[in-house]
């Protein structure tokens, strides 16, 4: 079983960037989908990308062209490059892993990191 914890979240302004970490551990990693999702205030969560074990990616339409998924399988870790942050990306990001064909639900992914908070100030 796996177990995932995300770091890099912060305070940002308006148009700066911030990497998200997901740091993988027990389980292969190298089996695993790994998803980010996020989750305003009194929104539900909602996906955000991921990223197949051969490093394929897949956006939601409001963050192609802005982040970047990737992940280091030698360092079980996936990344995620967020640029020209605005007021609305603000939300906690949480990472997800799920073996097998899996699409952009939540409920398709059964392991689910702490999350953290990514605020961008206008």
């Amino acid at each position: 079983q796996v177990q995932l914890v995300e770091s890099g979240g912060g305070v940002v302004q308006a148009g700066g960037s911030l990497r998200l970490s997901c740091a993988a551990s027990g389980g292969t990693f190298t089996t695993y989908i790994i998803a980010w999702f996020r989750q305003a205030p009194g929104q539900e969560r909602e996906f955000v990308a991921r990223i197949f074990p051969g490093g394929v990616p897949y956006y939601a339409h409001f963050v192609k062209g802005r982040f970047t998924i990737s992940r280091d399988n030698a360092e079980n870790t996936v990344y995620l490059q967020m640029n020209s942050l605005k007021p609305e990306d603000t939300a906690v990001y949480y990472c997800a892993a799920a073996v097998g064909l899996v699409g952009t639900l939540e409920e398709q992914y059964p392991y689910w990191g702490q999350g953290t908070q990514v605020t961008v100030s206008s």
